[in-house]
C-alpha cells in the first residue's frame, strides 16, 4: 500500500479546485489499472480542497504512485475570475509511506514474566509470584502490575498498560506522520510538471 498526497500548497482558490479535479482523475485512472484507491483525508476549503491524501493498494499501486509524483500542472483559464490572464495552475502530489498499523497484542508477540512483589504487603507478598511483568517483543515496550495480591488481577491490570502504552505509541506516530503532511504543502514546485491536464474537463496532454 502507499499513499499519494494532492495539495494546493500556498496557491489560490483555482489550485484547490485543481485538487478536486484531479483527485477525481486519480480515483478514475486507478480504477481503470484495476488498483484499489480512496481518499481516506480530504481538506476541504472554498472552491475545492486543499489537500487529498489518497490510499492506493494492490498490484500496480507503487507504479501508478510513481506516474503522479512530482508537479502536476492545469491549463484552464479561472472559472472564478473570467477575463483574469493567469491560466497556468499547480498542484503537488507527494508519495508517502503510511504509518505503521497497530502494534500487535497477540500472544507470539508478548513475553509474560511473573516475579515475586515487594513493597507494604507482609508475608504473603514476599512468598508469592503475583506480580506480572508483560514485554511487547517487536517495540521492547514494558508493563509492570504488582499492586494486586491475584497473579490474575495484576496479569489484567499489566496487559490494560501495555495497551494504553503502545496506543500512545501509536497516536505519536500518527502526530509526526501529519506533520511531515502538512510540511509538504510548502515544498510545492512550480514547472517541469509529469503530468499535464487542459481545461475544465481535465482532458491529459503530453508534456
Amino acid at each position: 500500500m502507499t499513499w499519494l498526497l494532492l495539495t494546493a500548497g500556498r496557491g489560490p482558490a483555482e489550485c484547490r479546485m485543481a485538487v478536486a479535479g484531479l483527485s477525481r482523475i486519480l480515483l478514475a485512472e486507478a480504477a481503470e489499472a484495476g488498483v484499489a484507491a480512496e481518499v481516506i483525508g480530504a481538506e476541504t476549503a472554498p472552491h475545492g480542497l486543499m489537500s487529498a491524501l489518497v490510499s492506493l493498494r494492490g498490484d500496480g499501486a507503487e507504479t501508478l504512485a510513481r506516474s503522479w509524483e512530482g508537479t502536476v500542472q492545469w491549463i484552464c483559464p479561472s472559472p472564478l475570475r473570467p477575463g483574469w490572464g493567469r491560466k497556468n495552475w499547480f498542484v503537488g502530489v507527494s508519495r508517502l509511506s503510511p504509518p505503521p498499523p497497530s502494534p500487535d497484542l497477540g500472544d507470539r508477540d508478548l513475553r509474560i514474566e511473573t516475579m515475586r512483589s515487594s513493597g507494604p504487603g507482609g508475608q504473603h507478598v514476599n512468598t508469592t509470584e503475583s506480580a506480572v511483568r508483560i514485554t511487547h517483543l517487536p517495540t521492547g515496550t514494558v508493563a509492570l502490575a504488582r499492586e494486586e495480591r491475584s497473579q490474575h488481577r495484576n496479569r489484567a491490570l499489566a496487559s490494560a498498560r501495555l495497551a494504553a502504552a503502545l496506543d500512545g505509541l501509536k497516536s505519536e506516530a500518527d502526530r509526526v506522520a501529519a506533520r511531515r503532511r502538512w510540511s509538504r504543502h510548502d515544498a510545492l514546485e512550480r514547472g517541469n510538471p509529469v503530468r499535464i491536464y487542459v481545461g475544465e474537463r481535465f482532458t491529459r496532454r503530453a508534456p
